[in-house]
C-alpha cells in the first residue's frame, strides 16, 4: 500500500474563537490533541501546519509554519503537500473533534482504486477539502500554480487535476451519524461540541454542523 502522511492544519487565525482553536480544551485536553489521537494510526507520517510550533510542541510531532503567510486555506495546503514526505497526504483540520478515520481510510482506498489525485468527500453543504486525501505532487503543482496565479480558495485549482468526490450517501456509509465535519469557529460551538461528545446530543448531529447556530 502506497505511504501516506496525515497533516493536521493548525494555520488558522481563529478570530471568532478569540483564542488559538488548536489548543483550546476539549473534555479537559487541548483540541488538536484529541484530533491526533483520532488519526495518527493511519500515516506512516503525522505531521502539523500551524505558525505557533513552539506551543504545539508537547504533541511530540513535526510543525511545519506556513510557507506563504497571509494568503489564506491554500496557503495551508500547500504547506502541507510541500512539507510531507510520502506520496498520499490525508488533510485534516486541528478544529475537527469527530474526524473519521474509517472514513479517511475509504477516500484513501478509493484514490488508490480508481486512480486520481485527490477524493474529496461533498454533502450538501459543500466540499469538505479538509477532511480529505490527496496524491502529493500532483496536487503539490496544481496549488502552487493557483497560488502564483494569486487564487486563495481552497479549491481553486481542483480543475487542475484529477478529483473524484464522495458523495453524501457514500460519505453516510461510514459516517452514519454525521459528526466527521463538525467544526468548532466559536465558544458556542464548542460547548455544543463538548455536550453531544459526552451522549447529551446523540442522533442529533446536525445541529452542530459547520455553522449552524446552536
Amino acid at each position: 500500500m502506497t505511504k501516506l502522511t496525515v497533516v493536521i492544519m493548525a494555520g488558522g487565525e481563529s478570530k471568532r474563537m478569540g483564542q488559538d482553536k488548536a489548543l483550546v480544551p476539549f473534555l479537559g485536553q487541548p483540541l488538536i490533541q484529541r484530533v491526533l489521537a483520532r488519526v495518527a494510526a493511519l500515516g506512516d507520517e503525522v505531521l502539523i501546519t500551524g505558525n505557533q510550533p513552539e506551543e504545539l510542541a508537547f504533541l511530540g510531532v513535526p510543525v511545519y509554519p506556513d510557507l506563504l503567510r497571509g494568503r489564506g486555506a491554500l496557503s495551508g495546503l500547500y504547506t502541507a503537500f510541500a512539507s510531507a514526505q510520502h506520496p498520499l497526504v490525508a488533510v485534516v483540520g486541528c478544529d475537527m473533534p469527530f474526524v473519521s478515520p474509517g472514513l479517511l481510510t475509504a477516500l484513501r482506498d478509493a484514490l488508490l482504486m480508481q486512480d486520481v489525485d485527490a477524493v474529496v468527500p461533498r454533502t450538501r453543504e459543500g466540499l469538505e477539502p479538509f477532511h480529505a486525501v490527496y496524491r502529493r505532487e500532483p496536487c503539490l503543482a496544481a496549488v502552487k500554480a493557483a497560488l502564483e496565479a494569486g487564487f486563495r480558495r481552497a479549491d481553486s485549482w481542483h480543475a487542475q487535476v484529477r478529483m473524484a468526490y464522495f458523495n453524501e450517501t457514500e460519505v453516510t456509509r461510514y459516517d452514519p451519524r454525521g459528526e466527521a465535519f463538525i467544526n468548532i469557529n466559536t465558544v458556542e460551538e464548542l460547548q455544543s461540541a463538548e455536550r453531544y461528545a459526552q451522549g447529551l446530543g446523540e442522533g442529533d448531529g446536525h445541529l452542530y454542523h459547520k455553522d449552524a447556530q446552536v
